[in-house]
């Protein structure tokens, strides 16, 4: 049986000797160590021999396994190395090569008028307060003394969900919520950004939907200085300390007087140019003093208290500031549009 176990051993190193690869490295290891392998055979006869020949062969058929189990086990290691060093190479990385540059976002100019704008009245003093898209008919007409029958609901050419459900069409109605809001306490300094909808065609100047920006002040002996004043001081911070302003006659239902706002054309500094149609103005906002009417309903006795209010597109502020000749480009999510704006 001795010599049984040594030849086994010899046949074992030889086949493994010239192994070629980790599956037949696992062949032979179930061949020879198996539950059904020569050697587990050989141990299982054990049982005939005497009791002084059973240490001897079980120390021999001990040496027999543990120099077959050594050498798979090296053969085994040799193998995951060069499986690893083969992986390594698959999947090195060359440092010295340049990287791949990342997309970096960039603020939407619309996104930036808006903070800028922000930033400006809350250096004076406004809080900015926000009110619902969908509005009520009440808030976004009536209450601003545009009752059902005004002709002047025809300039806002409204999308209206039920007779009484709207989509606003202007951000008045936080106006007339916040005055309701602070029942009739003074002071108040606000500004109301936000999205507002009209039946529109869309086109180089025009869009169903825009932004606006609406503001409101009420207090006791506010006057039109104080409004013009205030417009003159945001456009010089918005456009620079050369710009001017004009204030024409115009009407709105809420306001009385009411005064469209025009600005000196960044363009040719009032000159006359081709933005301006040799003009030397822009429009910019429409603005006046807060009608009796329209204080009286938010309960404000409009023989005590006054106010100013103003309001303006936007798009129309970003399209003069930044030379913009199309409002479609802010929706468009054109990249080559908005990466112009990385660096400002």
């Amino acid at each position: 049986m001795k010599e049984r176990l040594e030849a086994l051993k010899q046949e074992a190193l030889l086949e493994l000797s010239s192994v070629q690869s980790q599956q037949e490295l696992s062949d032979l290891r179930i061949k020879y160590l198996g539950k059904k392998g020569p050697l587990t055979e050989i141990l299982r006869g054990m049982g005939a021999l005497s009791a002084d020949e059973r240490p001897i062969i079980g120390q021999v058929a001990n040496d027999v396994r543990a120099a077959i189990e050594n050498v798979i086990e090296e053969k085994q290691a040799a193998y995951q190395k060069e499986e690893t060093e083969k992986r390594l190479r698959a999947e090195m990385i060359d440092v010295t090569l340049p990287g791949r540059p990342s997309q970096q976002g960039v603020v939407h100019p619309l996104s930036k008028v808006i903070q800028e704008i922000e930033d400006i009245f809350t250096g004076m003093g406004y809080t900015v307060a926000e009110g619902p898209e969908i509005e009520q008919d009440y808030y976004n007409f009536e209450a601003l003394n545009l009752p059902k029958d005004h002709p002047a609901r025809d300039m806002q050419d409204s999308f209206y969900i039920t007779e009484e459900i709207l989509m606003r069409t202007q951000t008045s109605p936080v106006q007339v919520r916040t005055m309701e809001k602070r029942k009739g306490e003074v002071p108040i300094k606000i500004i109301c950004p936000g999205k507002v909808f009209r039946r529109d065609d869309d086109d180089a100047t025009h869009s169903h939907m825009f932004t606006q920006i609406e503001g409101l002040v009420i207090d006791r002996n506010v006057r039109m200085s104080d409004l013009k004043g205030t417009l003159l001081q945001f456009v010089q911070e918005m456009y620079g300390k050369q710009t001017r302003i004009r204030l024409r006659p115009s009407f709105f239902p809420f306001t009385e007087p009411s005064v469209e706002v025009d600005v000196s054309c960044a363009m040719c500094g009032g000159e006359g140019c081709r933005t301006c149609k040799q003009t030397g103005w822009l429009e910019i906002l429409g603005a006046g003093m807060v009608h009796p009417r329209v204080l009286e309903m938010g309960g404000y006795d409009p023989k005590e208290y006054t106010g100013f209010a103003f309001g303006m597109g936007v798009e129309r502020i970003a399209m003069l500031k930044y030379g913009i000749d199309d409002i479609r480009h802010f929706y468009t999510n054109d990249l080559r549009f908005l990466k112009q704006f990385l660096h400002l």
